[in-house]
């Protein structure tokens, strides 16, 4: 599991290049890498994120005290599976995986 952090953002074409290398099954927390060239990801959806964001931004400039505002979690997650990946790997994702993925990249 590739966490979402500053180190590994900075170094994720190498994290990338080395997992396929090494052939090792990768999970990331961002479903835009799995997009890309991960294996599969599981993360909060990032459009959803921003424009929740754009309702607090929105709330504040009418006045609204960003103390008095409620923190939001989450609501909406992503779990992406790239195929192609995984016929490099080697590996068949069961169906009943794929069943559960928002998105299967072919």
């Amino acid at each position: 599991m590739v966490p979402a952090t500053p180190l590994s953002g900075a170094h994720i074409d190498k994290i990338l290049d080395l997992v396929l290398r090494y052939r090792l099954p990768a999970m990331f927390s961002l479903p835009n890498i799995a997009r890309d060239r991960g294996l599969m990801a599981l993360g909060v959806d990032q459009a959803d994120i921003y424009r929740r964001a754009a309702g607090y931004v929105d709330k504040v400039l009418k006045g609204a005290d960003p103390g008095e505002l409620p923190i939001e979690l989450p609501a909406k997650f992503d779990f992406v599976i790239n195929l192609r990946p995984a016929q490099a790997l080697g590996l068949t994702i069961p169906q009943a995986v794929l069943l559960q993925a928002t998105e299967v990249v072919q």
